[in-house]
């Protein structure tokens, strides 16, 4: 059984770590307002991609593009997996990994390639058999586009020579302070829904400069760039809304050990004293008899 220096030695450190773990909250919480500001502030230029997509897709044929080109079968795939460069985010890293490990089972592709991006899925996949390619940058932290585009020129020139069938990105996308869910959506080949055009949207007509098979080959890799880049903002926002969440159950696990710890060393405490005071007592009736 502990003695009374043990259990205050062991209050003390729990104490410390509570400090810990208030303070990675308030830290957390801080940098999830910037992510938050940063997706709010990336909203308005996927709308306008959107709808530049949307008009110039109407107008030329895009079944002929080799970013929208699909496959006859996907053998070759190449699986993209954001996680963070730290823990301390409750099942946030692994709830990605295991989604990814899981969507490359269930589709048994011929052959798959993992692009990490954060230090916990390279981590993770460098002790596996699944080939690596090594991206471009490793910060995930590092959010802009020149980061985005530097991933996606990793694959993108696979994907039209055709080394590669098919890219997927795995990430915890943000939802709200104690929701994070994790997607897996397809990069390459690129969807078509965003040039579903509304029929009283079709006849305005625009002119274009050089042409619009031009402007589609430039808008097509800004598109992949900013796919990419949403999805390192969204797992940025989740990261932190995970840790903020995982740091106040410890900081709440920390009080209710305090609490128990306390009681225990008070009762422990007391049965000391009531222990001397018998001793006293029996010694002074054995010394008066």
């Amino acid at each position: 059984m502990p003695s009374t220096i043990d259990i205050r030695r062991r209050i003390r450190s729990v104490k410390n770590t509570q400090q810990l773990t208030k303070a990675m909250k308030m830290v957390s919480a801080a940098k999830l307002r910037r992510a938050q500001d940063r997706i709010f502030a990336a909203r308005p230029y996927a709308a306008a991609l959107r709808e530049v997509l949307s008009s110039v897709t109407t107008r030329v044929d895009v079944s002929q593009h080799p970013l929208l080109t699909a496959h006859e079968r996907e053998r070759s795939v190449l699986v993209v997996v954001i996680t963070a460069d730290r823990g301390l985010c409750g099942a946030f890293n692994a709830n990605a990994i295991r989604a990814s490990m899981n969507f490359i089972r269930e589709k048994n592709f011929e052959k798959v390639e993992v692009l990490p991006i954060g230090r916990k899925a390279n981590e993770f996949f460098r002790r596996r058999t699944i080939p690596l390619r090594r991206p471009a940058t490793q910060a995930v932290h590092a959010l802009s586009l020149e980061t985005a585009r530097e991933i996606a020129d990793s694959f993108v020139k696979d994907f039209v020579s055709g080394s590669i069938d098919a890219v997927y990105v795995v990430f915890n996308e943000f939802r709200s302070i104690i929701s994070q869910i994790v997607r897996v959506e397809r990069l390459l080949p690129l969807a078509r829904t965003w040039g579903e055009v509304q029929p009283q949207e079709a006849p305005v007509d625009y002119l274009y400069e050089p042409g619009p098979e031009q402007i589609l080959n430039e808008i097509l890799p800004k598109h992949i760039e900013f796919q990419i880049y949403r999805s390192l903002l969204e797992s940025a926002a989740a990261e932190q809304g995970a840790r903020m969440t995982a740091m106040e159950a410890a900081t709440k696990n920390a009080s209710d050990l305090i609490g128990h710890l306390t009681l225990m060393y008070n009762r422990m405490r007391q049965a000391a004293i009531t222990k001397e005071l018998i001793e006293i007592v029996s010694g002074a009736a054995a010394q008066e008899g």
